[in-house]
């Protein structure tokens, strides 16, 4: 899908990545995954990388200076998206705290867009951790877009230059996603324009 034939404005992604555990393999899928959004027509993408965040996990609504600094460095990031990518491990069946961490402080920023994943861990491939999280943004009103990528036994599938040893069915698969993400995020967008939603 090239929106930019049709006279649109870029779409703003942004890319979340979930993990912040030590020694965490994020950056390779992360990097893996940029490379090829930034290759899809009409993307103006932003990251958000939950490594470099520190949000308490007891939530306010009137946050200390130093929690009100860490939050100006996402929220607008979130509320300018007119979509978002998640890079999710798995842990233990679900997904990162740090994710669910930054999910809880907004709330606004989430709705009526949409939201594509890319998952990675074991046999699973992170697939539980996405099946849940499908469940959370429903509830802030988000659309989660049906196709994701996965990684199954993720680590075995990149060379030490962090390329996919088998990149066509993984690129494809990351074509699709971003497919499914830029129609809703036009189609939401111009939603908005015409009618503000309502939640």
């Amino acid at each position: 899908m090239d929106i930019t034939t049709a006279g649109q404005a870029a779409l703003k992604l942004t890319v979340v990545v979930a993990s912040n555990r030590e020694g965490r393999f994020a950056p390779v899928v992360a990097d893996w995954f940029l490379a090829r959004a930034r290759e899809h027509q009409g993307l103006d993408i932003d990251v958000v990388d939950l490594a470099d965040v520190e949000l308490p996990t007891t939530l306010s609504r009137d946050p200390s200076p130093a929690v009100a600094a860490q939050l100006a460095l996402i929220t607008p990031k979130l509320a300018d998206a007119d979509a978002f990518v998640v890079i999710t491990p798995e842990y233990n069946h679900s997904f990162p705290a740090s994710l669910k961490n930054v999910i809880d402080w907004h709330f606004a920023q989430w709705q009526a867009k949409p939201v594509g994943f890319v998952s990675y861990g074991g046999i699973s491939g992170g697939l539980r951790a996405v099946e849940q999280l499908r469940q959370v943004f429903a509830e802030l009103h988000a659309v989660t877009v049906r196709d994701t990528v996965s990684f199954h036994q993720a680590q075995g599938l990149f060379d030490e230059d962090g390329e996919h040893r088998e990149p066509l069915q993984a690129d494809a698969a990351v074509k699709k996603m971003l497919d499914q993400v830029a129609w809703w995020a036009l189609a939401l967008r111009d939603a908005k324009r015409t009618r503000p939603y309502a939640s």
